[in-house]
């Protein structure tokens, strides 16, 4: 059960991360050689991880970085990178923040700005998960498709109709009119047809290696929950928002139960971000390569100001 917290204060901003995705190559620009506190992320990383991760980020080639076992590292210390830049710059909407999410992979980052989980056991975590879903993705082959102008209800309703005997689930709830299901190829491509044919204004495949988010993941879930099991979280400093059920939790077993759950289950954004609205969050910062997240806040509230690191 999640646990109540009290609302934040008037205008206090939220910060959040961006998840898989978002990566492009020269993400990490050179801004990382006038941050010594970045670069030093990177080299921890890089020693961790076996490979020069900075050397990707900036230079690819763009196969290696949009690898699955690959991007989810680079996201994860990109974001947390620029997170230093921003402590440099400008410390005070850090120090001002009273709640913190992140989109599916994203939720790792915000849960090392919270505290409750340490840059290396983090880096360790997200390649062992990274690793895992590309293998699912490998074995068990699909892809995702984001639907736009067709609410939940009436999606997961077309999900039915179109599954056949394959997987084909409700993935992503991003923002109004923004949902991402995610499946077997040719049960999303018969979803793409119906869905227009319902009303759809148009169906856009993602560029990404399976179906995440659904059950076609689940022999990644078993080992991503025993590397769990290996690494002390801490009760986070600000709340942290779950994907999985839009709501913040401080109890460790639960953070690590949750985080499992994620990878198999619905990514609610669009509930995370009200649940915050609802606490007196009056202003985002997106800390991490790419915009997509602040373009989600203008769907879901576009009187809510938006900020990132290097606008």
């Amino acid at each position: 059960m999640a646990n109540a917290t009290a609302p934040g204060e008037a205008g206090a901003p939220a910060i959040l991360f961006p998840g898989q995705g978002a990566q492009t190559v020269g993400m990490a620009g050179d801004w990382v050689e006038t941050c010594p506190q970045a670069a030093a992320l990177f080299a921890r990383a890089s020693e961790r991880l076996g490979y020069d991760l900075l050397a990707i980020c900036r230079s690819g080639p763009a196969d290696r970085l949009n690898a699955t076992s690959v991007s989810q590292p680079a996201i994860l210390v990109t974001s947390l990178a620029a997170l230093e830049v921003l402590r440099v710059r400008e410390p005070h909407p850090l120090d001002a923040a009273t709640i913190t999410a992140g989109l599916s992979l994203g939720e790792y980052t915000a849960l090392v700005f919270a505290g409750a989980l340490d840059f290396d056991d983090a880096v360790r975590l997200v390649d062992i998960r990274g690793r895992a879903m590309q293998e699912c993705a490998e074995q068990r082959p699909g892809t995702m498709l984001a639907v736009l102008g067709v609410d939940r209800e009436q999606l997961v309703a077309l999900c039915d109709e179109c599954r056949g005997g394959d997987v084909l689930e409700v993935a992503n709830v991003l923002c109004p009119g923004n949902i991402v299901v995610s499946g077997a190829s040719e049960a999303c491509r018969r979803l793409d047809a119906a869905a227009v044919a319902a009303g759809a204004m148009k169906c856009v495949p993602l560029e990404v290696a399976g179906a995440f988010h659904t059950s076609l993941m689940q022999p990644a879930v078993e080992r991503l929950t025993a590397a769990l099991a290996t690494v002390a979280f801490r009760p986070p400093r600000i709340p942290v928002v779950s994907n999985v059920d839009a709501r913040p939790h401080t109890d460790p077993a639960e953070i690590r139960d949750l985080l499992a759950r994620q990878v198999v289950g619905v990514v609610e954004w669009n509930a995370s971000v009200a649940y915050m609205l609802s606490t007196g969050v009056r202003s985002v910062w997106e800390i991490g390569p790419g915009r997509v997240l602040r373009g989600l806040m203008k769907r879901i509230d576009r009187s809510v100001p938006c900020s990132g690191v290097f606008d």
